[in-house]
């Protein structure tokens, strides 16, 4: 008979038959206290590009332990093995810290929607939108900004192309929702505005989102001079931009902060975004949403929404009714694509 301490020492310990020898596996994980911090800056079928925490750029792969968790660009890792970031080494990715934000998308809205996680721990949605060639689509630049509330960042809008249109009247659509706004325009010898969305974004993680063709790589080529990003051209019959981003890319600003450069989008599903997740982003209006009967979608049509009291009563102010439009225009927005 085996002693009873033995059998309780079998039970801490699970063991599997190994099929390729017969040295016993068991479930117990390294702990890994030696491993080092890092951000992914690239991913790219399986292997990651990762800066190690005051030390190199290493190229990676996850470890067996994380199983299926999926890593993205602006995910805080920790990682073993080579950390010298010579040619042809290979660190393992050991761990993904808990996301401080996490910005999604799904490919549509329909019930099988798959949602995608495009980047991490980022605080800032630069939405990049031309004034014309191509056109602006306000209807993708509402849903940036829902999936943006959505994830607790701040959204920035910026309008290329200025010179070939005004930007007051677009503008004007965002007023109530006191979203910032930086016009940029691509002259001979300068790009006008990008010294104001370079204070905007010095000391920040963020994150250039919008339709090929608007000018993201041309902003971050002159954001970091060293970033290469290949620029593109409008197809002069579909009105469409040529994507030369292929994969989401992080690069540090000279000022600070890290700018996620990410490939050009032509739809922004919007499916994992619920109606009383979009009023908690907006602090005013969620108070008042606490008095809507249970159920309430917050929408023109709904009964009995309290929205609509606290405007009529002019407790909302000047503003309120249009800040309550512009709402329901975001709340309008998440049905369909862009």
């Amino acid at each position: 008979m085996v002693p009873r301490y033995l059998r309780d020492a079998e039970d801490e310990v699970r063991v599997r038959p190994n099929r390729r020898g017969s040295r016993p596996r068991t479930k117990q994980r390294p702990e890994h206290e030696d491993a080092r911090p890092g951000t992914v800056l690239t991913v790219d079928r399986g292997r990651y590009d990762v800066l190690v925490d005051e030390g190199p750029r290493v190229r990676a792969m996850k470890a067996r332990e994380l199983g299926r968790a999926a890593l993205v660009v602006g995910d805080r890792v920790d990682l073993v093995g080579d950390l010298s970031g010579a040619p042809d080494t290979l660190a393992r990715v050991v761990r993904r810290h808990e996301r401080t934000t996490t910005l999604r998308r799904t490919a549509d809205d329909s019930e099988d929607a798959v949602e995608r996680v495009l980047v991490a721990n980022a605080d800032l949605l630069v939405i990049v939108t031309a004034l014309a060639d191509p056109e602006p689509r306000p209807r993708m630049v509402d849903r940036c900004l829902v999936a943006a509330y959505d994830a607790g960042m701040d959204a920035l809008l910026c309008l290329t192309k200025a010179d070939l249109a005004d930007p007051a009247d677009f503008l004007a659509q965002y007023a109530a929702l006191s979203v910032p706004a930086v016009p940029t325009a691509v002259r001979p010898d300068r790009i006008d505005g990008i010294d104001e969305l370079r204070q905007a974004l010095r000391g920040r993680t963020s994150v250039l989102v919008g339709h090929s063709g608007v000018g993201k790589s041309t902003l971050v080529n002159a954001l970091v001079p060293d970033a290469a990003r290949e620029t593109g051209h409008v197809n002069e019959v579909t009105g469409r931009g040529r994507h030369t981003s292929s994969s989401a890319v992080a690069l540090a600003l000279p000022e600070g902060g890290r700018v996620i450069d990410t490939p050009g989008v032509r739809s922004f599903g919007l499916a994992h975004v619920g109606a009383d997740d979009l009023v908690r982003a907006f602090p005013d209006l969620d108070e008042v949403a606490q008095d809507c009967p249970r159920g309430c979608t917050h929408a023109a049509d709904a009964p009995d929404c309290a929205l609509d009291e606290w405007v009529a009563s002019g407790a909302a102010g000047a503003a309120g009714e249009a800040r309550l439009a512009s709402f329901r225009r975001l709340l309008a927005s998440r049905e369909g694509t862009s």
